[in-house]
């Protein structure tokens, strides 16, 4: 398996936006979905959302998320992002990167995927 490595996060205030950037090191980058988690502070991590191989399905943890986080794929660039929109406070969090060659199903509802990146803190002041 190779490696995942996210970029982008950062401190942002309340009602802001930021994007995540994953990048993702081996050629068959098509062959996975892509998804993205997050841990808040003291809480469990939680499903953000999920793209399929070529980016025309997405699916996200709530109605919530739908509303505000985007996901898209640019398999040229081998690289996944959430845009993050109307940030709130309750969004800070350490975000993960994450992929595995099944999209439908619940795996990626129960976190149980292949491959997961580093992390990248996201910190929304109110």
């Amino acid at each position: 398996q190779g490696q995942l490595v996210e970029s982008g996060g950062g401190a942002v205030q309340s009602g802001g936006s930021l994007r995540l950037s994953c990048a993702a090191s081996w050629r068959t980058f098509g062959d996975y979905a892509m998804g993205w988690f997050r841990q808040p502070p003291g809480k469990e991590r939680e499903f953000v959302a999920a793209s399929s191989w070529t980016g025309d399905d997405t699916m996200y943890g709530d109605d919530d998320l739908k509303g505000r986080f985007t996901i898209f794929r640019d398999n040229a660039k081998n690289t996944v992002y959430l845009q993050m929109n109307t940030l709130k406070p309750e969004d800070t969090a350490v975000y993960y990167c994450a992929a595995d060659t099944a999209y439908y199903g619940s795996k990626w509802y129960t976190g149980d995927v292949e491959v997961w990146g580093q992390g990248t803190l996201v910190t929304v002041s109110s």
